[in-house]
């Protein structure tokens, strides 16, 4: 689904502000509030915007140490290792990927030592045959959506 200018000046406005109301936003963008309401619907629908929940960080909650693990999976046993991975709750995403693993996960953990003992809850588990982490220094560059927005909006034709 592409978006236009207006869908991505939406876009950024809920990110600058997610708590503001159709009637506001529409006010914002010189916009009619149904012309708001049609195009957040669209979006929404159409899988852009996923959802208006909390941005946690994780640092926050108890949890200052990020890594990435790459996992090399037994042959067949993708979705018991998915299964596995989901009941633990310091594993913040899953990805299947290409290359020298056969995903990639992002964990948290309390500190470097409690590091380790999420590492052994991740990989302590059959199908998974081994697993290289690489510990986070800073995150210079956190997720960010906005500069692809802008550039998706500013590739669309206006209308």
């Amino acid at each position: 689904m592409g978006i236009d200018a207006l869908d991505g000046r939406l876009i950024t406005l809920l990110d600058q502000e997610p708590r503001i109301g159709v009637l506001e936003a529409s006010r914002r963008l010189g916009v009619a509030r149904g012309t708001v309401q049609a195009r957040l619907d669209r979006l929404l629908s159409g899988g852009v915007i996923r959802g208006f929940g909390p941005q946690v960080d994780p640092a926050a909650l108890g949890y200052p140490v990020t890594a990435f693990a790459t996992l090399e999976i037994k042959q067949g046993q993708g979705a018991d290792v998915r299964a596995h991975l989901t009941g633990v709750p310091e594993v913040l995403e899953l990805h299947t990927t290409t290359g020298d693993g056969d995903m990639l996960c992002r964990l948290v953990a309390r500190s470097n030592a409690d590091l380790q003992r999420v590492i052994d809850l991740v990989v302590g588990f059959d199908g998974i045959v081994r697993a290289a982490t690489a510990i986070v220094m800073e995150n210079p560059v956190p997720l960010r959506i906005i500069p692809l927005v802008a550039q998706a909006a500013g590739d669309a034709p206006t209308g």
